[in-house]
């Protein structure tokens, strides 16, 4: 079997974030959520991985590599423009040729992996197998209909949902996909949907098996379900210190300190995980925040919050939380005359003042 990860896309729900950063990579608990996605799929056993790349392309390259450091071997390939999801199957068909796939959308985390949901499709071998799971919102998603455990109908984000079992990020297809991608009109939105192709297939008689998850599974295409996810994974990390931490400091609960990292008169109230060469002075640090590399956070207060490379957040005043901040960003009380707010802030942002 082979892997297909998308990772093209624009990310406009996690603008302006987005602008400078490729989706993917933003990371949970200072990890790339693509690597999630491409850890999953090596520890379910295959290592032959494709991976859909658009605008972003340089970026998710330079970040993944060959695939060696995940025990993988990769192959990049272009999207022209992301026009949906089976327009991006046939984009890979030459690399696909006839084999059987799992397709994971790179901005998707499972907590149970994928090894289970593999080994049946191996097992039963049908021509698809759609990863499924209950959710309270299912008109935001596209839905299952099953009769007799057996997909009937898939509606994308219906008004009146038939089931509350939302189709997943992560598909397993053999090579018949490829003819009902080439069948299939393109949507209202001008994409080659793959809820249109998985449903030519169930028209046309071939096999469709579902499968549900039993824990979590977080699409982080948005700050809300990013800053969750972040949650859930750091709630599973074990604590682990490398860096330093001075006498009048105190470490509270599940934390992690990454080597070269510095707490200096501070509290960091787990789960929470501080990257390499940060330093935290005379600042509190709440639970569920991840603080990536080469960050200072000085006379400040946050919590549930994640915070990208090479940040200043400097006597602020206010405790920051529930807050996604991407790199470089400096936040700091100003002792300019006369006080104001003074804002620079890219296309789409938000600020929330008290």
């Amino acid at each position: 079997m082979k892997g297909l990860i998308l990772s093209g896309g624009m990310g406009t729900r996690l603008r302006p974030i987005t602008y400078t950063n490729a989706k993917q990579l933003i990371p949970v608990a200072n990890k790339p959520i693509l690597f999630y996605g491409i850890e999953a799929i090596v520890a379910a056993g295959i290592t032959d991985i494709g991976i859909i790349v658009g605008d972003t392309k340089d970026e998710i390259m330079k970040a993944c590599g060959d695939g060696s450091r995940f025990g993988a071997s990769f192959t990049f390939i272009e999207q022209s423009a992301p026009l949906g999801l089976a327009h991006a199957v046939l984009t890979a068909e030459e690399f696909l040729g006839e084999d059987r796939f799992i397709m994971y959308l790179g901005d998707n985390l499972i907590v149970e992996g994928v090894a289970s949901f593999v080994e049946q499709f191996k097992r039963d071998a049908p021509n698809a197998q759609i990863l499924l799971e209950h959710v309270k919102n299912p008109s935001q998603f596209g839905v299952a209909e099953l009769q007799d455990g057996r997909v009937v109908k898939l509606v994308e984000k219906p008004k009146q949902p038939k089931s509350d079992l939302a189709l997943v990020g992560v598909y397993l297809f053999d090579k018949h996909i490829f003819e009902a991608a080439r069948n299939i009109k393109p949507s209202f939105r001008n994409e080659l949907e793959i809820t249109d192709a998985i449903q030519y297939l169930i028209d046309k008689g071939y096999t469709v098996r579902p499968h549900t998850i039993t824990g979590w599974w977080k699409d982080t295409g948005n700050v809300e379900d990013l800053l969750e996810a972040n949650r859930l994974v750091l709630d599973s990390l074990e604590s682990k210190v490398d860096g330093h931490v001075d006498a009048t400091s105190q470490l509270v609960g599940k934390v992690v300190l990454t080597a070269g990292c510095e707490v200096r008169n501070s509290v960091v109230r787990g789960p929470a995980i501080i990257g390499r060469n940060t330093k935290i002075i005379d600042s509190y640090i709440g639970s569920f925040t991840s603080i990536h590399h080469d960050t200072k956070i000085i006379g400040s207060e946050i919590e549930h919050s994640v915070v990208l490379a090479n940040c200043l957040l400097e006597n602020i005043g206010f405790r920051v939380e529930d807050s996604l901040i991407g790199r470089n960003v400096r936040i700091s009380k100003s002792k300019a005359k006369p006080k104001a707010l003074r804002f620079v802030l890219g296309d789409n942002s938000e600020v929330g003042l008290i």
